[in-house]
C-alpha cells in the first residue's frame, strides 16, 4: 500500500493560525490561507508554507482558491442577530455566504468551521437550523458540538461552537473527541514562562467594565477566555484576589496587579513556545485572542484526520478488488 499524501487544507479568515498549526499538527497539510489582517498574515508567514494571501474575501473570486480536501475557518455572523432563517442572506452575512460559496465551488471533501456560543441560540435556534440546511443544500452531512476548550487541555474556559461537514459520497465518516481526563491548570501552563519586560504586557487604564467583574483566578485554576481586546485581557495569577465591593464593583486587593502579558496570552491559547508575532502590542493580543486554541484545534481535527485514513484505505482495498 502507498503512503497516503496529507490532506490538503485550505484556510478561509485564518487570523495567525490557530487552528491551522493545530491542523498540521494533526497530519493535514494547509496549502493555502486567507485574512484581512496584515499583521496576522506576517504572523502565519512566520511559521507556515502555505500560499497566504492578505486580502477581503469578498474581493477574491473563487476560481482564485485552490481545491483542497477540506476547507476551514470561523466565518462571522454579526447578521445573525435578527432571528428568522430569511435573514441568513442579511448583507453583513455576506462572508458567511462566502464560505458557503467556496465550498460549494470547490466541493472538498470536508469542511471545518468555528463560532462563537451564541449562534446556537440567535433567533430561538432557527438561524442554527438554517446554517445547517445550507450546507446540507450543498451535499453535506453536518455536525456541530458546543467545546469548552478546558476540557482539551487548554488552560483556559474558553466555550466555541465547531462544525464539522462531510461531503456525501466521500466515505468520511466524523465523530467529534471525548473530553480529556484530565485539565491545566495556569501553574502549569505558565511554569516556563520568563518575567515579560513591561513593553510586553497592555499597561491602558482600567476601565468601569473591567472593574465591574473578577478579573483574577489563581495558580490552581484556568484562565477566563483570552480576548481579542488588550484592555480586557485577565490578570496574572500573581496579582492579589480581586474584592467585591457590590453589583458590578470590584477593585483590586493590595499589592501589584499586571494583566498578562501577550507571550502569557499566547500559551493560554497554546500557540507554540517561542512563537513570534507581527505587530504592535493591540494587533499582538488581537491575533492571540482572536484564534482557535491549537490544542482545541488538534483534538477535533485528529479524528477527522483519521476517518480521512481509513477512506483512502477502504478506496484503495475496493480498487484493487475490481482489477481481480
Amino acid at each position: 500500500m502507498s503512503k497516503q499524501a496529507a490532506p490538503s487544507v485550505v484556510s478561509l479568515f485564518a487570523g495567525a493560525g490557530g487552528m491551522d498549526i493545530g491542523l498540521e499538527r494533526a497530519g493535514f497539510d494547509v496549502i493555502w490561507a486567507n485574512d484581512i489582517d496584515r499583521d496576522a498574515c506576517n504572523t502565519y508567514k512566520g511559521w507556515s508554507r502555505a500560499t497566504v494571501i492578505n486580502s477581503d474575501m469578498t474581493k477574491l473570486n473563487a476560481a482564485e482558491i485552490p481545491r483542497a480536501n477540506l476547507v476551514v475557518g470561523g466565518f462571522p455572523c454579526q447578521g445573525f442577530s435578527l432571528a428568522g432563517p430569511r435573514k441568513i442572506d442579511d448583507r453583513r452575512n455576506s462572508l458567511y455566504r462566502y464560505f458557503v460559496r467556496v465550498v460549494e465551488e470547490t466541493e472538498p471533501d470536508a469542511f471545518m468551521a468555528e463560532n462563537v456560543k451564541g449562534i446556537l441560540t440567535l433567533g430561538g435556534g432557527a438561524i442554527l437550523e438554517a446554517i445547517i440546511a445550507d450546507f446540507k443544500s450543498k451535499g453535506y452531512e453536518v455536525k456541530y458540538h458546543l467545546f469548552n476548550a478546558a476540557d482539551y487541555m487548554v488552560p483556559q474556559e474558553r466555550q466555541r461552537v465547531i462544525f464539522v461537514g462531510v461531503r456525501r459520497g466521500s466515505g468520511l465518516s466524523y465523530d467529534f473527541p471525548q473530553p480529556c481526563k484530565t485539565r491545566i491548570v495556569l501553574g502549569d501552563a505558565l511554569s516556563s514562562v520568563p518575567q515579560p519586560k513591561p513593553a510586553d504586557i497592555c499597561s491602558a487604564p482600567f476601565s468601569s467594565r473591567y472593574m465591574s467583574r473578577n478579573r483574577r483566578r489563581g495558580w490552581d485554576e484556568m484562565s477566563f477566555t483570552i480576548p481579542a481586546m488588550s484592555k480586557q485581557v485577565a490578570l496574572h495569577p500573581s496579582s492579589p484576589p480581586m474584592v467585591k465591593l457590590g453589583v458590578d464593583n470590584w477593585v483590586f486587593g493590595e499589592g501589584s496587579s499586571r494583566r498578562f502579558s501577550w507571550q502569557e496570552a499566547a500559551v493560554i491559547q497554546t500557540f507554540p513556545a517561542g512563537m513570534e508575532f507581527a505587530g504592535d502590542l493591540t494587533s499582538i493580543y488581537r491575533q492571540i485572542g482572536n484564534a482557535v486554541p491549537v490544542e482545541l484545534a488538534y483534538r477535533v481535527a485528529l479524528p477527522l484526520r483519521q476517518a480521512f485514513a481509513k477512506a483512502a484505505v477502504r478506496i484503495e482495498y475496493e480498487a484493487k478488488a475490481g482489477d481481480n
